[in-house]
């Protein structure tokens, strides 16, 4: 199939979870024999990656206007190529969806979760999100949801029955490296969180329960975010001594990071599946977790979880632990994400919905 993704940043991916999926599904499915097009907002790389054409078209620069100023020139460009399927990421692009649809092309939406909750939006943003949700129910050909408890508002609210795929995961450590040596970390001696540094994301939160708690220990706040540089100033205000904030690090470096933490923090509370806590579940990370319905059902008891109002308690509960109880979650992390969230099973079942899509158009 000739199958097109529009919707992320863009590959490689240097940002967030939409970019990180964009990435690991288009090269899986080129290997299956796909001619796979990625549409990306930067250029930082050539015109393939992985084998994944990557066409690279302008935007708005702008908070409100980044994503869809793309996804509709995108979407011009996509109806005078055409492809066999298109997926489009972010459920704030399902106004889109429907114009391939008129020129013959099948096309998934994954919606992501609720984002007109997260409070960086204004409120005719947060108005998009949730006019864009019931456009979602009847423009695309099919929506994708990445979280049971997404799939269960769709079908509460609009009645609207959708397909779950969960997000990815490699399973395996990294070697400690360069990148803790840069940063003055010792392996198992760092509790990490990563994330965009955005509220609803609480590292503000994470750095002040942290700071209260007596340990030689380090805390490592990895992340940025493009349009939160009063809240990033925020989080940067502290003259603890064990806390370092490098900003965003991808790569072998992000890898490196989470596998060798003593244990990962995970404080989002908005969204689907998280791609930052899968991803620190399959490095056999030891995982805290903000209690929320998506985080439970990715962490399925593999982790700790916490409250918005416990969070310095737990960080003291799992350096009170015994080695054992901790290796079993970290063991236990791992099988999880092996069974139920592996990059090549989600790519399996998103070839097989494409599949479906085109024989159904």
């Amino acid at each position: 199939m000739r199958i097109a993704i529009l919707g992320t940043r863009g590959i490689p991916a240097r940002y967030g979870g939409f970019e990180t999926f964009a990435e690991e599904i288009s090269g899986r499915l080129v290997a299956r024999g796909h001619a796979v097009t990625v549409y990306c907002r930067e250029r930082n790389h050539g015109d393939y990656h992985r084998g994944v054409r990557v066409r690279y078209l302008p935007t708005i620069r702008h908070k409100y206007l980044d994503t869809i100023a793309h996804t509709a020139l995108s979407t011009f460009h996509l109806l005078a190529r055409r492809a066999d399927v298109a997926l489009y990421c972010n459920g704030a692009n399902a106004v889109f969806t429907f114009l391939p649809r008129l020129f013959g092309m099948p096309v998934a939406l994954n919606v992501d979760g609720l984002e007109r909750r997260r409070k960086k939006w204004n409120l005719l943003a947060r108005g998009w999100y949730l006019l864009s949700e019931w456009l979602a129910t009847f423009c695309p050909s099919e929506v994708v949801t990445d979280a049971l408890s997404i799939q269960r508002y769709y079908q509460a609210r609009y009645r609207k029955a959708t397909t779950f795929i969960p997000y990815g995961a490699e399973t395996g450590q990294t070697p400690a490296g360069e990148t803790l040596r840069r940063l003055g970390l010792e392996p198992c001696r760092y509790f990490l969180y990563v994330s965009r540094m955005e509220p609803e994301n609480n590292a503000l939160e994470v750095r002040r329960a942290f700071e209260q708690v007596r340990t030689e220990m380090r805390l490592a706040l990895v992340g940025d975010a493009p349009y939160s540089r009063e809240y990033i100033a925020r989080v940067r205000d502290t003259s603890d001594p064990r806390v370092v904030m490098p900003g965003a690090i991808y790569g072998e470096g992000y890898a490196e990071l989470g596998s060798n933490c003593f244990a990962y923090i995970h404080a989002t509370e908005v969204g689907g599946t998280h791609p930052a806590l899968v991803e620190a579940m399959g490095r056999g990370a030891l995982v805290l977790y903000l209690s929320t319905d998506e985080n439970e059902e990715v962490a399925g008891g593999a982790g700790v979880p916490f409250s918005k109002t416990n969070l310095k308690e737990q960080i003291e509960h799992v350096l009170a632990m015994g080695e054992e109880e901790r290796n079993l979650l970290r063991a236990r992390a791992i099988e999880r994400v092996r069974r139920h969230y592996s990059w090549e099973a989600i790519t399996a079942a998103y070839e097989q919905l494409f599949f479906q899509l085109r024989k159904r158009s």
